[in-house]
């Protein structure tokens, strides 16, 4: 069951062709996931949706407020019967049906899907997990880069490419030639004691869990944070890279090249993740 406009409907349910977020990527989503029946940053990614919808020029309906949100996403768990386990919920935003570009109106609907996914808290596997920079396409360095929208060309052809060269995942790369984040999730290296990540000036998506990483990393002993730009020449010289997101949490990189990492900073992180997760 999905839950179009507050209304619960077949999963099977068509949307029209001239739906916006289908014929010119004109939508927002928001990728949140639930830990044993709660709703994990919830207010992080509430904030993240509303500030987007204004940068993307959508009317924000009066109703649209966090508990109603919440809500919303509630009766979509019970619907499928998740309303107690662990899932992945999807929030799709787009304007509504009218005109070409130019939209007739500023109005939106919304969608909400849910999938089951395993575990409540945050794992880290031993598994190989190799990457290496995709140089096809560039990502431009603007407000709009920094957005969950519907335009994510990059990240599909890139997918293909990591998966034909047999890698994990894949870095982008700015127009500037800067390291921006991955595939899908924002980048972090270490090195001695400095912790970097690149900046949201750079281009990386405003992620929810970079937020809460750098929370974690400001009071971490020993070590100093970084926000700033990441060159290709680094990888190779840094002691860890991993890769962040809601879903998955922390995943280190194992292989970058002929470079392997090691993940302490990493599990040191996930830790401390986990623990907010259960205290949550």
């Amino acid at each position: 069951m999905i839950n179009f406009n507050g209304t619960l409907l077949d999963d099977s349910t068509h949307i029209s062709i001239h739906n916006r977020g289908y014929a010119y990527g004109d939508a927002l989503f928001e990728t949140i996931k639930v830990s044993n029946s709660k709703i994990l940053f919830w207010e992080d990614h509430y904030f993240r949706l509303m500030a987007s919808m204004r940068i993307m020029r959508m009317a924000i309906p009066m109703n649209f407020t966090m508990e109603f949100l919440e809500s919303q996403i509630k009766d979509t768990l019970e619907a499928n019967h998740f309303e107690s386990g662990n899932a992945r919920i999807k929030i799709i935003v787009h304007r509504n049906e009218g005109g070409l570009y130019l939209p007739k109106q500023n109005t939106i609907s919304y969608v909400i899907s849910t999938k089951p996914i395993d575990g409540a808290t945050y794992n880290i596997t031993e598994a190989s997990y190799e990457v290496d920079l995709f140089k096809d396409y560039f990502v431009a360095p603007t407000l709009l880069s920094t957005l969950k929208t519907n335009n994510k060309a990059i990240n599909v052809v890139g997918s293909i490419y990591a998966n034909e060269n047999d890698l994990n995942n894949c870095l982008l790369l700015n127009t500037d030639k800067n390291v921006v984040e991955a595939l899908n999730g924002n980048l972090f290296l270490v090195k001695g004691t400095v912790i970097k990540t690149p900046p949201l000036s750079d281009g990386c998506l405003k992620g929810v869990m970079r937020t809460q990483i750098l929370k974690f990393v400001e009071k971490m002993e020993g070590f100093e944070l970084s926000e700033s730009s990441i060159s290709p020449f680094e990888l190779q010289k840094a002691d860890e890279l991993f890769i962040t997101n809601v879903i998955t949490g922390v995943q280190p990189i194992s292989k970058y090249r002929k470079k392997t990492f090691k993940n302490d900073v990493a599990k040191t992180l996930l830790n401390s993740l986990n623990t907010v997760v259960r205290l949550s």
